[in-house]
């Protein structure tokens, strides 16, 4: 059923993928003096980045592959990235043949530290929402769990990847390879703390030609 679009590690690391070669080659956002962003790094350790550089607002297509247990499948997906300098919108949609669509949509400012989420919708069948309430200092669930304490740099499970994509393409040589680095991620279900390490560099063939990339790896 539907519920096997639950975990698209797949269209993640593309998505992450690609947001980290578009950052590469696209000029920083314009953003005022801040604070570092609320990004946690190990070993080696990664200097705080106070701008993004996020991409121009466009659409992109993707053709997916996957497998779900033994079952190998094929899909296609679609990311609308849309911002103003001041506001954004991050929409994405995945189709499984036979399986139906899976839709996550984020929205939120831009802030001198990145992505500050304020409503993220997960849809399979229906619409799951988080809400981040910053006046109040709260996350809200609509699954029925508690409300949680805002934590700082708090992502959803769609900012983040613009989020890194957009710190690693403004400062890509302030992450060489074996940086992690950790955001809480807020999902329908509750919250969750997400963990990534740089690979290093990687060439992907796109339909556009070969793109340069940071690879990246979501760690358990």
């Amino acid at each position: 059923g539907a519920h096997n679009l639950k975990t698209p590690s797949v269209i993640s690391a593309g998505l992450l993928l690609w947001l980290c070669s578009a950052a590469l080659a696209a000029p920083p956002s314009p953003a005022p003096p801040s604070p570092a962003p609320p990004v946690a790094a190990s070993t080696p350790t990664a200097a705080p980045v106070p701008t993004l550089a996020l991409p121009a607002p466009l659409r992109l297509q993707y053709a997916i592959r996957g497998r779900v247990g033994f079952l190998p499948y094929r899909a296609g997906g679609e990311l609308l990235w849309t911002h103003d300098g001041r506001a954004y919108q991050a929409r994405m949609e995945v189709n499984l043949f036979l399986l139906g669509s899976r839709v996550q949509h984020s929205q939120g400012q831009l802030t001198p530290a990145g992505l500050q989420p304020q409503r993220f919708v997960d849809r399979v069948n229906k619409d799951r929402s988080v809400d981040f309430d910053y006046a109040a200092g709260r996350i809200r669930f609509s699954e029925g769990t508690e409300p949680v304490p805002l934590p700082e740099g708090a992502q959803d499970h769609l900012s983040i990847f613009m989020q890194l994509g957009g710190l690693i393409g403004a400062a890509p040589q302030r992450y060489p390879a074996g940086t992690a680095l950790t955001f809480p991620a807020m999902g329908i279900y509750g919250p969750e703390s997400w963990r990534f390490v740089v690979a290093g560099e990687e060439k992907i063939d796109l339909p556009g030609g070969e793109q340069a990339t940071v690879k990246l790896t979501r760690a358990a």
